[in-house]
């Protein structure tokens, strides 16, 4: 179920193997999960059209991001080629500013192999994927988490895990980026599993404190 020596969450039973593995190296997991109860596979497909929606959906709303989606989809400007040749004009009557046009047509170009890719290890995907204008380390290490399945990524910056690690871990101050990844450290090789875990504790959490 692995890529060499690299585990690959392909189905829910490797989800919960690595929940189990959680729970029994760390208590508070343990309890963490008995709140949330199973976790989600979250698996998505992988290439181009992944990573344009990640673009898409940077710094607006999740309804404005699907309504861009939509019009993209419907004037068939999802697939690299297409993005390339679009006008400018094209791109912006679909809802994308000049800085997400910039950053559309700088993918299309980067003309990754996505195929290649699959067999990376999680170091390899995010440091080619970041080398594209608009694409940083935590849509890079998504990526790999769930287009590809690598149980051992962790999206260190992500501001809804560290505030799940605050709360579940009972943290006097939620840690920044780099303390993070020094707690997550301990939970290799299933830290994506972990990152399942503390986003689905996080939503039990905010939904006590009445927060929708």
């Amino acid at each position: 179920m692995g890529v060499g020596a690299m585990r690959i969450i392909e189905t829910d039973a490797c989800v919960a193997e690595g929940a189990a593995y959680l729970a029994d190296i760390e208590p508070r997991f343990a309890y963490a999960l008995s709140q949330t109860g199973p976790l989600p596979l979250r698996r998505r497909k992988d290439g181009f059209e992944q990573l344009l929606s990640a673009i898409v959906s940077q710094q607006i709303s999740v309804a404005a991001a699907n309504g861009i989606w939509k019009r993209l989809k419907a004037a068939k400007l999802t697939g690299p080629r297409k993005i390339m040749w679009a006008s400018e004009e094209e791109l912006r009557a679909c809802g994308l500013s000049r800085q997400k046009i910039r950053y559309a047509k700088a993918l299309a170009e980067a003309r990754i192999d996505f195929a290649a890719l699959r067999d990376a290890p999680s170091d390899e995907v995010i440091a080619t994927l970041t080398q594209v204008s608009g694409i940083g380390v935590w849509t890079g290490e998504i990526y790999a988490m769930f287009s590809l399945g690598h149980a051992d990524v962790f999206a260190s910056g992500d501001l809804a895990l560290q505030e799940s690690a605050r709360l579940l871990f009972e943290l006097p101050e939620r840690p920044k980026e780099r303390a993070m990844r020094e707690m997550a450290a301990a939970w290799s090789p299933w830290r994506a599993v972990a990152a399942r875990l503390l986003w689905a504790y996080y939503h039990v959490e905010k939904s006590r404190e009445g927060i929708r």
